[in-house]
């Protein structure tokens, strides 16, 4: 797959005109707990050459792509990726924390997360996490019954949120460094372990039996994270000036 990939992307630059500059997995695959069915969301930062941002007119500024064989691919224009980044959006922090990388341009990644800290907002970010859990509890959740992978959608979110609590800073991307964290129980890692065991082997539809008083404790959990500005720092202000100088940096690369 990965060479598919690859090919793909490579299609995709010559199509649109464009430099990749870093291609990574997200989603399921890249959290680490994957379904034998989950699709493969490739997601890209890419950059166009100087000229094409010195235009009157407002330009498309992503490309995507669903390909046979469950392959999902979803690229995104550099400015409009630093403006979202900006805002703290939290789906391109976890692009760039993937543990999988399909193609990168030397030492584009490693200064893009060195900026994350300067424009990260715990406040936001938690509203944010605590959102995601409580959506799909509310979703999903029949008489203490829910779909494995949603329970999933459940625990991620939920301790992203406990290291941001813990920590003030962006998540990891993969599960099993939340898991792995010294603020989580033996019981819960013990309990976390067979899940995963077992969604290694269902299809994303399956679903499993929680107990009640777990059910209980986590919807406590996440109504305390609703005051998040009570749990976190308030962030500071960035300068944007820095944004400019590295979108500059790289156009001039391509």
């Amino acid at each position: 797959m990965k060479n598919r990939v690859l090919r793909e992307l490579s299609r995709i630059e010559g199509q649109h005109k464009v430099r990749i500059l870093l291609a990574v997995e997200s989603g399921s695959r890249a959290w680490g707990f994957a379904s034998p069915d989950s699709d493969y969301d490739v997601r890209f930062i890419y950059a166009h050459e100087q000229g094409w941002y010195l235009s009157v007119l407002e330009r498309r500024d992503v490309i995507e792509e669903m390909l046979p064989e469950r392959l999902d691919i979803n690229g995104w224009d550099l400015r409009k990726t630093l403006r979202l980044f900006s805002k703290c959006n939290l789906a391109l922090n976890e692009w760039l924390g993937s543990p999988i990388t399909y193609s990168e341009i030397s030492e584009f990644r490693n200064r893009f997360l060195q900026l994350i800290p300067n424009y990260f907002n715990p406040i936001a970010a938690m509203h944010h996490y605590r959102s995601m859990a409580d959506r799909a509890i509310v979703e999903n959740l029949v008489n203490d019954c829910i779909g494995i992978k949603k329970l999933f959608y459940v625990l991620r979110p939920l301790l992203a949120c406990r290291w941001i609590e813990h920590t003030g800073t962006q998540p990891p991307t993969e599960f099993q460094k939340l898991i792995g964290s010294a603020w989580l129980s033996s019981d819960e890692k013990n309990w976390i372990a067979r899940l995963l065991e077992k969604k290694s082997l269902a299809n994303e539809a399956q679903t499993i039996s929680v107990d009640r008083p777990r059910v209980e404790t986590i919807q406590a959990e996440l109504e305390r994270y609703k005051s998040a500005a009570e749990l976190v720092a308030v962030p500071t202000k960035s300068n944007i000036v820095e944004l400019d100088e590295f979108f500059r940096e790289w156009i001039e690369r391509t």
